[in-house]
């Protein structure tokens, strides 16, 4: 329930344009986004926007896939590959099932490539990848990096 619950979540706040999510174990991630949102600032708070009714998943109106090339959607599946466990990599395929269609390129969609490995959109990062990610970041890496390299590598 509560994975579906953040799915909802990460749905309706991707549609409202928020890249940062409070529930479960989706984790926003930082780094310049080219065409994107802009990120949330360092203790600035996550969830809803101001203006906007909260309520349970069955309340929010369904959202249409977002549209993506097929290049853009095979990255979108091939990166699932890297999630820690079997249930995360079917929980990202799922995902991407849900949430992405193939239709024309996205030039909004955040890719981008490192160490040999591409990624797009937004990373979910299990507790030991976040950590890496700021051990990185401490070490001198840039977050967006740090990262791909932690989703991947670690």
């Amino acid at each position: 329930m509560k994975k579906i619950f953040a799915v909802a979540v990460f749905a309706t706040m991707t549609m409202l344009g928020t890249t940062a999510a409070g529930a479960g174990n989706v984790h926003s991630h930082a780094g310049s986004r080219a065409g994107g949102p802009p990120e949330p600032q360092p203790g600035a708070q996550s969830g809803v926007q101001p203006g906007v009714q909260s309520g349970t998943a069955s309340q929010q109106p369904a959202k249409a896939p977002r549209q993506v090339s097929e290049d853009q959607y095979k990255i979108l599946l091939n990166q699932c590959r890297y999630a820690d466990t079997q249930e995360a990599r079917e929980q990202c395929r799922a995902d991407v099932a849900e949430q992405y269609r193939v239709g024309k390129h996205d030039p909004t969609l955040d890719c981008r490539a490192y160490s040999g490995v591409t990624v797009c959109g937004e990373l979910k990062l299990s507790e030991r990848e976040q950590a890496c990610v700021q051990e990185s970041v401490q070490g001198g890496m840039t977050h967006r990096r740090a990262e791909v390299e932690c989703y991947a590598f670690r």
